[in-house]
């Protein structure tokens, strides 16, 4: 078994934690985390690829153990979450790097690959999205709704996604066996999310979700002019991103791997062996 080190670094004058394990002469993967998670739900992938690769998964600025600073003292975007974690690979030293995103770690992921297209070997995404077909209409409406409104009646709906119940619903739904997936995720997560202030960072990224649709072109863009090679390893039952947002991937990378698993959102917490096999045998194939 790796160790695994729990580090912090400042980056613009925030603490950004993160964990790293592995040779530090080793391919780099970056672990980009979603909501309402943090690096934690990488505590089992990292020991699975440290053996071979150079592991970095860093919690973003307003969730797990990283500064959370009110939204009066930091202008919470995906543009400005992209920022810091380039900053924290540039105070590494990370030159070139493969990267796993998941949820929000996908919009985060796609602005890096947009700013500095030569340091990243390759991607996976496990419901990650990058195309509007992946969105599961009935989960995104009220999203749209509090983007294009964002007063008390559309604020409701979202605040009502920080719930304990909510964030429970993120991890079960579409687990065929929902005892694999451990309550202290939710709970984790729920206790770190409900931290006094955090509610109002996390519907300043609610309403900057629509500026990640906008980009998709020149994501897509990106993928054809550049032919990053591409693992997609995705939940097929997620009611969040549905399975047509990893075929959609084939769209512009032809030789895209795509398989769909029976999992949901979370997969790691129900098919973590079957997702870094995946994950080593395509790194292996395409890295080194």
């Amino acid at each position: 078994m790796s160790v695994v080190h729990h580090r912090t670094a400042t980056v613009a004058g925030h603490q950004v934690f993160y964990r790293e394990a592995g040779p530090s002469q080793a391919p780099t993967v970056l672990l980009l985390h979603g909501f309402p998670t943090s690096s934690h739900m990488f505590r089992g992938l990292i020991p699975a690829l440290a053996d071979r690769y150079h592991v970095i998964a860093p919690d973003h600025l307003g969730f797990g153990q990283s500064d959370a600073p009110p939204v009066d003292e930091f202008d919470y975007s995906f543009d400005a979450l992209a920022s810091i974690t380039g900053a924290l690979l540039d105070a590494l030293e990370v030159e070139e790097f493969a990267m796993y995103v998941q949820d929000y770690g996908a919009p985060v992921g796609w602005r890096l690959a947009l700013a500095r297209p030569e340091q990243v070997t390759a991607i996976v995404s496990q419901n990650g999205n990058a195309y509007e077909a992946g969105f599961v209409k009935w989960f995104w409406a009220p999203v749209w709704a509090y983007a294009a409104d964002p007063g008390p009646d559309n604020e409701t709906a979202m605040r009502e996604a920080l719930d304990l119940e909510a964030i429970r619903w993120q991890y079960l739904h579409g687990v065929p066996d929902p005892g694999l997936v451990s309550p202290d995720t939710w709970t984790h997560d729920h206790a770190l999310i409900r931290r006094p202030g955090n509610d109002r960072i996390q519907l300043r990224l609610f309403r900057d979700y629509t500026t990640n649709v906008a980009l998709y072109p020149r994501v897509h863009e990106y993928f054809r002019q550049s032919r990053v090679p591409l693992l997609a390893v995705w939940g097929a039952n997620d009611e969040i991103f549905g399975p047509d947002g990893a075929r959609a991937f084939r769209d512009d990378l032809p030789d895209a791997e795509v398989h769909l698993l029976d999992a949901g959102h979370f997969a790691l917490e129900s098919d973590l062996d079957t997702v870094a096999g995946y994950i080593r045998g395509f790194l292996g194939r395409v890295v080194g």
